[in-house]
């Protein structure tokens, strides 16, 4: 590399000239409006700092997948508020993708009634606001289905009521060593997944590992299950006077939240399914039928691998977008980050601290699935040898 001369001939140390004064100018503007607001909020008698974080919240929140109780610090009410937030994004991108991957590839197939339901449900979900999205379902799960005491029981001990969906759950000490062993058992299937893509790299040889894969899914959790004592019941929901007790309960804010979410998103996914899969030159399907292989076939092997390095970048956003859309729960009455912290900054006036929570959260999220995404990619570009 040609070394860097000071001399403002050198276009290289102009440009580094350049990139240090805007720097300061940055730094100059970002100061004085920190200085500034500080000033105005000493003159106000309004404290800063996060030291209110260690503060009884004192307000309940409706749904926690920590504990939580009135008495405790605004810290762990955010807390919540994040893991709310996290767990609606996860199961938003999970469901919104495989849904997005089906009506995408419907839009390609020779089927005309499919395809065109594909395209039509594609324009309409696009072309609807969110907002109006999660309305719909939160007016259509708390008017339509029945009160606690009218509730439908499709199967025993599941109820739908306007109040949610009651189910049994899983309670006793064996419960933390099953889950355990049913994460040992997808670590087992991960290493096994693994080990036979090296030998088939290295050799071409192809294993057949899906009777493995159900044993290590069998194996591990009932091991766990008899070696922790066997101390496991379902606890099945009881109607108690105006509600449902025990259980397992989603409620209809969270629901309508992921369903609005899923539909609105997997409208998106399949438009970048569908362009990743028009990307492949059509040489390729034909190079699959050559090798006597069906159409799916194909699709699976072939042509799916090579579209996926055109829509990871698209579906990077995308995931991106889904979880910052999910900011907009506040609308229905779902306890997320930013409900919780607007609950918050209500009771201490802790505005720029509280904006500056939601960020912070916000930011944190979207970069790990960036940071993510970015690993995949390089995990599936072509490799020159």
């Amino acid at each position: 590399m040609k070394k860097l001369q000071f001399s403002w001939h050198d276009t290289r140390f102009r440009s580094l000239i350049y990139q240090i004064i805007i720097l300061g100018i940055v730094i100059c503007v970002v100061g004085y409006l920190i200085h500034n607001t500080l000033q105005n909020l000493s003159a106000r008698n309004i404290q800063t700092g996060f030291a209110f974080l260690d503060k009884e919240a004192g307000f309940a929140i409706g749904e926690t997948l920590i504990p939580y109780q009135l008495t405790d610090t605004y810290w762990q009410a955010i807390k919540v508020g994040l893991f709310n937030t996290l767990f609606v994004s996860i199961m938003g991108i999970i469901f919104s993708t495989l849904l997005g991957t089906v009506v995408g590839i419907a839009r390609l197939s020779s089927n005309w009634l499919l395809k065109n339901v594909a395209s039509i449900y594609v324009e309409v979900m696009r072309n609807i606001p969110l907002l109006i999205h999660l309305f719909f379902w939160y007016a259509l799960l708390t008017e339509t289905l029945p009160s606690p005491r009218q509730a439908l029981n499709p199967i025993e001990g599941v109820f739908l009521s306007n109040r949610g969906i009651k189910v049994p759950a899983l309670e006793g000490s064996a419960l933390p060593w099953v889950s355990m062993g049913i994460l040992m058992a997808l670590l087992g299937i991960f290493i096994l997944a693994y080990w036979a893509k090296h030998k088939q790299n290295q050799t071409g040889q192809t294993s057949t590992l899906w009777r493995w894969y159900l044993v290590l899914f069998i194996l591990f959790p009932v091991l766990s299950f008899f070696l922790s004592g066997g101390q496991l019941s379902l606890d099945y929901p009881v109607l108690k006077g105006f509600n449902f007790v025990g259980g397992w309960s989603f409620s209809p804010e969270l629901a309508a939240l992921v369903i609005g979410l899923v539909l609105y998103t997997a409208g998106f996914i399949a438009e970048i399914v569908r362009s990743g899969i028009q990307s492949v030159s059509k040489g390729q399907w034909e190079a699959g039928e050559s090798l006597g292989l069906t159409r799916l076939q194909t699709l699976r092997l072939i042509i799916m691998p090579q579209a996926l390095r055109v829509m990871i970048p698209s579906l990077s956003n995308t995931f991106m977008n889904l979880t910052k859309n999910s900011s907009l729960a506040v609308a229905i009455g779902y306890p997320d980050i930013v409900s919780i912290v607007n609950t918050m900054l209500t009771q201490t006036g802790q505005a720029i601290e509280a904006v500056m929570i939601i960020m912070a959260a916000y930011l944190t999220i979207s970069l790990s699935i960036a940071l993510l995404m970015t690993w995949y990619n390089k995990k599936m570009a072509l490799v020159e040898r």
